[in-house]
């Protein structure tokens, strides 16, 4: 590309001096164009690219300072180089002060230096302009991407956010450009909520990334609300290699941190009553049988089904029987204390879990509650409806030591109860097994064929 040099001058023999310094800079890679006032110059400025401008400040139609201005009005952008006489040294020291690149004094300097000086301004300008679309393509590669970047100096601060920064923090790049990263992002842990140490720090301490994963980073944002992020801390190192700063790159994972949470909940939980489920019930059980075992207590398993609930289910519709499975698992729940548990193993069927007893006695307490508490009728949909249940029960360690043989055995319990007519608890003992050659047979070998 060939520089463009605008040489502004009334003074013919001047004109031809700096002509002489542009042909001298090299050959082909700079032209110059001469005028001599400024309302031709102005329309050169205006009607393409000019590089450098040479310009006296007497001129035809113009004087002094208000020649710079006029020009650099034009042209805020174009390095203006200022020629003046001595006795004009004052408004050539005020065009300084006002935005000119250099000034010179007419006949002081040989046309090596201008020549020189003309090179040197070019050289920069061309290099500024470069830097300029670098970084003006970098920001707009940042701001096109979701995931949020801050930029950092070696001591913390932030001098660069992208668009994406920007909105999750609540920070515009000019309010947080100086300020330490640990006040544009303050982060706590998701478990503890205590201030956790900003990555930052710790990668300008060591030069080595440091990755935070897993969803235990929480931010608080500058409206105050936390969001789980997942972030990314790099070292920045310079032409020399030298560590400069560092980059943060952080995406919000709260909505799939909350869908994982909720499909591990669905997991472990039933869909209607959002009781616990099979599944976690063993596992719980299978806790409790171990802290039994090391406190030498007993724990009881109360299997539950409810007496006359199928033709409820068929008569109303099953929109009103999945009420009234809400509504007598809450009257369970209410039965039991907070460190029990009471789940749906299915259909009408329900488990509960009671914990550190010594003897039976309590169990039975708990059975007779809820037989109390069911007795009650229940308000479902404008219907006032009547459920009796029958329990069985097994005890840990009396009647078994694993978790699912006491779910068995108390399910064969809640047979024997289902065969003495329903409404009450039975407790279970060995002599019940042989239901299972009986009129409860049938029953029995669809949970354990």
């Amino acid at each position: 590309m060939v520089g463009r040099i605008l040489i502004v001058t009334e003074d013919p023999l001047h004109a031809t001096f700096l002509e002489d310094c542009i042909k001298g800079i090299n050959e082909g890679v700079f032209t110059s164009i001469l005028t001599s006032s400024l309302a031709t110059a102005l329309k050169v400025l205006e009607s393409g690219r000019i590089d450098v401008v040479l310009a006296d400040l007497k001129l035809p139609d113009s004087r002094g300072r208000d020649t710079f201005d006029r020009l650099f009005k034009e042209a805020p952008n174009v390095p203006i180089i200022i020629f003046a006489e001595p006795d004009d040294e004052a408004h050539a020291i005020e065009a300084l002060h006002r935005g000119a690149q250099r000034y010179l004094s007419k006949g002081r300097f040989g046309g090596t230096f201008i020549a020189r000086l003309v090179r040197d301004i070019v050289a920069r300008k061309v290099f500024e302009e470069s830097l300029y679309i670098e970084k003006t393509r970098t920001e707009i590669t940042l701001d096109s991407i979701s995931d949020s970047v801050i930029t950092t100096d070696m001591r913390g601060n932030v001098d660069h956010l992208n668009q994406a920064a920007e909105e999750m923090t609540g920070w515009t790049k000019e309010e947080a450009r100086g300020r330490h990263i640990s006040e544009i992002m303050t982060t706590i842990n998701s478990v503890s909520h205590n201030p956790s140490l900003n990555p930052v720090e710790q990668v300008l301490l060591t030069g080595k990334p440091v990755a935070l994963e897993g969803g235990n980073t929480v931010m608080r944002c500058r409206d105050c609300r936390e969001i789980v992020i997942e972030e990314y801390v790099s070292p920045i190192h310079d032409s020399t290699g030298q560590l400069c700063g560092a980059v943060v790159v952080f995406h919000d994972i709260s909505a799939s941190k909350e869908m994982t949470a909720r499909m591990a909940h669905l997991a472990q939980h039933d869909f209607l009553t959002d009781l616990p489920n099979r599944l976690l019930l063993q596992d719980r059980i299978s806790q409790a049988i171990e802290l039994a075992a090391r406190r030498g207590t007993t724990l009881g398993v109360l299997f539950l089904d409810l007496d006359n609930f199928k033709p409820i289910n068929d008569t109303l519709g099953h929109d009103v029987g999945d009420q009234l499975l809400r509504a007598v698992a809450q009257r369970l729940t209410a039965c039991v204390r907070s460190s029990d548990t009471v789940s749906r193993s299915g259909g009408d069927e329900f488990i509960l879990l009671v914990l550190g007893e010594d003897q039976t006695d309590h169990t039975a307490t708990v059975a007779n509650k809820i037989l109390t508490a069911l007795a009650e009728p229940l308000q479902v949909s404008g219907h006032k409806l009547q459920v009796t249940a029958s329990i069985g029960v097994s005890l840990y360690p009396s009647h078994a030591k694993d978790a699912e043989p006491l779910i068995k055995k108390a399910d064969i319990a809640m047979y024997e109860a289902k065969c003495r007519g329903g409404n009450n608890f039975q407790v279970y003992h060995r002599r019940m097994n042989r239901h299972l050659a009986g009129e409860c047979a049938h029953d029995l070998k669809r949970h354990y064929p």
